[in-house]
């Protein structure tokens, strides 16, 4: 199925819930690791014996989390079945993703050392549930009034007339230039009289 005239029009990521153990354990992580701040506490309202957390990742939006103190945290990794979560990615900016690994080796986390995807530099570790997080970097600035998204969209234009495996610098680099000015007019482009 495709996009159809009775699609949905979704405005954005709203939160995303996660099944936890303690509380203390989510405290821990969600913000003394990842220094999300806590923003306020809730009982479960579908289960009243689990508590309802709720972290700001910096964008506005939230990550929440069930907890129970009868659950016990786990290391093995989360199950790769089908309809299961991957793994969640945080941003970051540039300038604190190349300080990562040594901050991630501080705090005693496994984890997988900068990644350079492309456009964005990766880095992955496991949250104490074992459910995968990575913390990326995009390794560009858009232009005023332009998203992330529409930069990768003309990138991925550009890759495919290319025949290239994936997005590399250079693809992102010519969608830049493509959409640096898209749109402004220029005087030079007029025959104005002085």
């Amino acid at each position: 199925m495709t996009k159809c005239d009775i699609s949905i029009p979704t405005q954005g990521l709203h939160h995303i819930t996660l099944t936890g153990a303690g509380r203390q354990i989510t405290l821990d992580f969600w913000e003394g690791v990842l220094g999300m701040p806590f923003v306020f506490e809730q009982p479960n309202l579908d289960n009243l014996v689990e508590t309802h957390l709720y972290f700001d990742p910096g964008d506005d939006r939230l990550i929440t989390v069930f907890c129970d103190e009868t659950r016990e945290p786990r290391q093995e990794k989360t199950p790769i079945v089908v309809g299961a979560v991957h793994h969640i990615a945080f941003s970051v900016s540039q300038a604190v993703s190349i300080h990562l690994p040594e901050k991630l080796d501080q705090l005693g986390i496994v984890h997988s050392g900068l990644k350079d995807r492309g456009f964005m530099t990766s880095l992955y570790f496991r949250e104490p549930l074992g459910l995968l997080i990575e913390l990326a970097a995009y390794k560009f600035t858009p232009p005023l009034g332009v998203s992330h998204a529409r930069v990768l969209f003309e990138a991925h234009r550009i890759r495919v007339g290319a025949e290239d495996l994936a997005i590399s610098d250079r693809h992102v680099a010519k969608a830049l230039e493509r959409l640096a000015h898209q749109g402004v007019p220029s005087l030079s482009d007029f025959d104005i009289e002085k």
